[in-house]
């Protein structure tokens, strides 16, 4: 995780901060489950939330900020990602994750669900240390809310044919764009800048994370499984029909109606004709101009941004995440 912000030292460091305060908050009586935590908290996530909560803590008035808080606050937001990916490896009976084996994989299901349960007390635990008194422990929970809202809604619309762009976009603006949203607001907030650059930080992180998200589903579509660390056509497999997909059957439903018409049905060789139908019609190529347009509104937010190192280092770090080349 660590090597991928060689070019950022400060954060490096800061990240390497909270990377040890979330292990200490995996302390659990059951050694195995506490390895497994920490083994999941160091397997490859580049910690791109917390990075960002950093990045924008610094555009403020380093004479105001209380150091200790800015690292539990981003430890806080790592430890919720975490806890949804538990659960997400649940829902969908993952095997990896990351290119390691899943928890729920490893040990069953029930074991899953309550250390995803327990990283959420550990979510509030650094919330109350962090902020309490703070309007924005209040946001957080509404945040929290949200993200989970946008995974029921994604589990609403599995294996429906008549999904939209806008069904899309309502899951995916809570299950990822929320926490990027998250990470950025409250990065300004606490790192007290003024309300106006606190207001652009959020759109800013919004713009990311659908963009993140969209790249993200097309790897499902152009990745093979090593270089995805998971299993390659996972989500069309579990009836979750995601950008590309949806771009490409919109004027060429009928081409792909028999093989959606087999839901949970759906051999791996079929999963991969339609991989290649989506790139056919057009599906990956639209998807990547979708994503590049919420890119620039990202990119055009972060020129307002008060001049600096911060504004230059969060710049940076958009561009080398969002603008691929794939």
């Amino acid at each position: 995780m660590l090597s991928y912000w060689n070019d950022y030292p400060t954060i490096q460091s800061k990240l390497q901060t909270v990377c040890s305060l979330i292990e200490e908050q995996l302390c659990v009586r059951n050694k195995d489950i506490q390895e497994t935590l920490i083994e999941f908290a160091r397997s490859g996530g580049k910690y791109l939330r917390p990075a960002y909560f950093l990045l924008f803590s610094e555009l403020g008035d380093p004479a105001k900020k209380d150091q200790k808080q800015l690292i539990q606050i981003a430890a806080s937001i790592e430890i919720l990602h975490m806890a949804t990916l538990i659960h997400d490896d649940i829902i969908d009976d993952s095997p990896l994750r990351r290119g390691t084996v899943t928890v729920q994989s490893k040990y069953g299901k029930d074991i899953a669900v309550y250390a995803g349960d327990l990283l959420f007390t550990q979510f509030f635990d650094l919330l109350t240390q962090a902020m309490n008194g703070s309007s924005y422990l209040g946001i957080n929970a509404a945040s929290m809310k949200r993200l989970l809202l946008g995974e029921l809604d994604q589990m609403h619309t599995r294996f429906n044919k008549q999904e939209t762009i806008e069904d899309y976009l309502r899951s995916i603006n809570g299950k990822t764009a929320e926490l990027f949203w998250l990470a950025c607001i409250q990065g300004a907030h606490f790192g007290k800048s003024a309300e106006k650059i606190e207001t652009l930080a959020g759109q800013i992180g919004r713009n990311i994370g659908i963009a993140f998200q969209v790249y993200d589903d097309i790897l499902d579509y152009t990745a093979d499984q090593y270089i995805l660390q998971k299993p390659i056509l996972e989500d069309l497999a579990q009836g979750v029909y995601t950008l590309p997909l949806i771009l490409a059957k919109e004027k060429n439903p009928e081409v792909f109606a028999p093989y959606l018409a087999k839901e949970s049905e759906l051999s791996l060789e079929e999963a991969q004709k339609v991989a290649e139908l989506v790139v056919t019609y057009g599906g990956v190529q639209k998807a990547k101009d979708f994503a590049q347009r919420y890119t620039e509104q990202a990119l055009q937010g972060i020129t307002k941004l008060p001049e600096g190192q911060a504004k230059e280092e969060i710049k940076q770090l958009t561009k080398q995440l969002l603008q691929r080349t794939f």
